[in-house]
């Protein structure tokens, strides 16, 4: 790497960026009632403009990914800051669901190029630990939410002011990020520098066990994205603020992340995994059986323990054992994931809307119906991180006997 490279400062303008994208989820979480309110729409149609952050993003990843190595991570970066830049100012502006719509779509292509450019450039900035340093600068996915959460918390629960001043911190961030990158000099990406070749890299993307994860991060990311964009409506009966268990949950996954290092030093990116579809199932379904506010903020804090690792260790994970997909491998990760929650959020909407009414054609009383729909909505979610919890353990016992069989045959070789 040349000297020239700014390690330190493109990784903290790096989280910048990062801190922007989770202000853009928070903001959506949080104004689900108020938007239905003031544009008339109901949970399913939410879940449609909600859909563009996610979809979006899957595009600008894909395509972003390749182009990494082509034009370069700098120019990704800039891509992402003008779609934000359009995002929010559409938002401010915006008069019917229709604008929402498109400022969504701006914004998750503005968020999709941030993951394109940012995911690569942090493993090409170290080297040596990736998965570690993935879970740091994606500590401020739910360090950003924290923020985001306590502002929405207090300018529309205490202070009543229009939802359009948390689009303030979104222009702070843009610029912040944007002058930053402005004067840093980029790397190359890794696979550049180690001289893979493009037909390799797009080959090992075909490989079963890569194909294998990515149908993984379907399910990783719809467990723990679908959830915590519906959470403040899901436990809406539970008596409780849905933006501070937001707040708790993120608080938690953040400090998760940080600390990641000692967790990957005793169980790799595998055993990561187990642990948090485990964890993730656990807390799911302890939600679907909360009663009360302790006992939501205890089960939101488990389930936080569990998707916790689940988007940047599955990003290691493909790193650190399958380099040679390069950014291209990274990004089709990330967009898979963000695709899959783009299909989620209408279904899981869907989900909230048909056992409500069932709860009402039983007679129960309006708290009674949002707690009744919430529980059977996270039941539902839970059956993901079950399956994700075999399938890891089976890619753990089978990498485990292929590497038990690759030293015998070196040691029979000997």
């Amino acid at each position: 790497m040349q000297a020239t490279i700014k390690r330190d400062k493109l990784f903290l303008a790096s989280c910048i960026a990062l801190i922007f994208t989770s202000l853009t989820f928070t903001l959506r979480a949080s104004l689900e009632e108020v938007w239905g309110t003031e544009f008339s729409i109901n949970k399913e149609q939410l879940g449609f403009i909600f859909g563009p952050a996610f979809w979006g993003f899957t595009l600008a990843m894909v395509f972003g990914g390749p182009l990494a190595d082509v034009i370069g991570m700098k120019r990704l970066v800039a891509l992402a800051f003008i779609g934000h830049i359009a995002g929010a100012v559409i938002y401010l502006v915006a008069k019917d669901p229709t604008m929402l719509f498109i400022g969504t779509l701006f914004i998750g292509i503005g968020n999709g190029m941030v993951e394109a450019a940012c995911n690569p450039l942090v493993v090409t900035l170290y080297p040596d630990k990736k998965t570690t340093m993935l879970n740091r600068f994606h500590v401020w996915f739910p360090g950003g939410n924290v923020i985001g959460g306590l502002l929405a918390y207090f300018i529309l629960s205490q202070f009543h002011l229009n939802w359009k001043m948390l689009l303030v911190p979104l222009f702070v961030c843009a610029v912040i990020y944007g002058i930053m990158f402005w004067s840093l000099k980029f790397p190359v990406t890794e696979r550049v520098s180690k001289g893979i070749s493009t037909g390799k890299m797009f080959s090992s993307c075909l490989k079963p066990l890569f194909l294998i994860m990515l149908a993984c991060m379907f399910l990783t990311a719809a467990t723990e994205l679908g959830t915590m964009t519906w959470i403040v409506a899901l436990i809406k009966g539970q008596n409780v603020s849905g933006i501070l268990v937001l707040v708790v949950v993120f608080g938690v996954m953040a400090l998760g992340r940080f600390y990641a290092g000692a967790v990957v030093h005793r169980l790799n990116p595998n055993g990561m995994l187990i642990f948090s579809s485990l964890f993730a199932c656990i807390g799911l379904f302890l939600l679907s059986n909360a009663s009360g506010a302790f006992a939501a903020f205890g089960a939101a804090l488990v389930f936080a323990i569990g998707v916790c690792f689940f988007w940047p260790t599955m990003l290691g994970f493909v790193s650190e054992y399958m380099p040679e997909t390069g950014a291209l491998g990274l990004s089709l990760m990330g967009g898979a994931g963000m695709f899959s929650t783009a299909l989620i959020l209408p279904v899981m909407g869907g989900w909230l809307e048909k056992f409500k009414a069932e709860a009402v054609a039983k007679g129960l009383d309006p708290a009674a119906a949002e707690a009744y729909a919430g529980s059977n909505t996270f039941l539902k979610v839970a059956i993901m991180p079950a399956i994700l919890l075999v399938v890891f353990i089976l890619i753990y016992v089978l990498r485990r006997k292929a590497y038990a069989d690759h030293k015998a045959q070196q040691h029979t070789a000997a």
